[in-house]
């Protein structure tokens, strides 16, 4: 007997998810623990409000930063599998499930209780509803806000309401810890970056997630002066880095010290600050992707390298 009602149904904009890399082994089984205190309850996910009947206890997740919040809140043992993406914690399940083409017949394997789905997977849902799979569609987190609140809401979901809020209120007293003592260090410089997506120099502006986490820092995004800001996610050209001349620049794919020696033998890019200033930083691409507990790290991150900027420069 499944647990969840689909209650309403709300239209709202989809947005672009950035994800990684995982691996692929089927797990067998869920958490053995009793149905948790407090149910039934009901959450709001991006179509409208889902009631439990009880707490899932087998639960496929299909987003890897949905799964990174699930063991933060502590209902890591009741996911019986997830995407081939995700890959943190270590101990996730590791199958070859796909995020984005989800296939019902592959899920079903599982006897899942519940289905996360992110937003860009929102056609999966009715086939899932259709075999009577409870599922849950997460969008894009768009700000800080969003990553704590759907901490929360999928505490209240798995039973474990009072671990989420207090992970979600941890994630938000080290944030604004970073913030704090970065502020002290960087005083009144003023700095520019430039993060790049991939060597076809797509980026990001300061309206997207990623952005405003720089953004916590006073940096200044030179995404934010091209004529087309594409939806958040514009595509640069070398000429106009190079014209903006940034003093920091992020790389935020795989390829590790390649990706930064490659940068510098572009044309023109060794009169970029960043380049002449050997500024030119390799990011984790899954942490500094994702929306979920891990985005301590990436704000940790761009805290250490503009503070580094900050002190050379003072």
């Amino acid at each position: 007997m499944h647990t969840a009602r689909r209650l309403a149904a709300i239209a709202l904009p989809a947005v672009l998810a950035l994800t990684a890399c995982g691996g692929q082994t089927p797990q067998e089984s869920g958490s053995d623990q009793p149905p948790a205190e407090g149910f039934p309850v009901t959450v709001t996910d991006a179509r409208g409000e889902v009631e439990f009947d009880t707490a899932p206890q087998r639960i496929v997740s299909l987003s890897p930063s949905t799964t990174e919040m699930l063991f933060a809140i502590g209902a890591g043992d009741q996911v019986v599998a997830a995407d081939e993406h995700s890959n943190h914690p270590e101990e996730a399940p590791d199958t070859a499930l796909s995020g984005f083409t989800p296939s019902v017949e592959a899920i079903s394997e599982y006897d899942p209780d519940l289905v996360i789905l992110a937003r860009d997977a929102e056609s999966a849902v009715e086939q899932l509803e259709t075999v009577e799979i409870p599922v849950l569609l997460m969008p894009a987190a768009e700000t800080l806000d969003d990553t704590y609140a759907q901490m929360e809401m999928l505490g209240d979901a798995t039973g474990h309401a009072d671990a989420a809020e207090e992970a979600a209120a941890g994630v938000r007293s080290e944030i604004e810890s970073i913030v704090a003592e970065t502020e002290d260090e960087l005083g009144d410089t003023e700095l520019s970056y430039y993060h790049e997506l991939d060597t076809g120099m797509y980026t990001v502006t300061s309206q997207t997630f990623v952005g405003q986490v720089y953004a916590l820092f006073g940096l200044r995004n030179i995404a934010d002066e091209a004529g087309d800001t594409a939806g958040g996610y514009p595509q640069l050209s070398a000429e106009f880095v190079v014209e903006q001349n940034p003093d920091l620049i992020f790389l935020s794919y795989p390829g590790g010290r390649d990706n930064v020696d490659a940068v510098a033998e572009r044309p023109a890019f060794d009169q970029i600050s960043a380049v002449r200033n050997d500024r030119v930083t390799e990011l984790d691409p899954d942490v500094a992707s994702r929306w979920g507990p891990r985005v301590v790290d990436f704000a940790q991150k761009v805290s250490d390298v503009a503070v580094a900027a900050a002190q050379e420069e003072g």
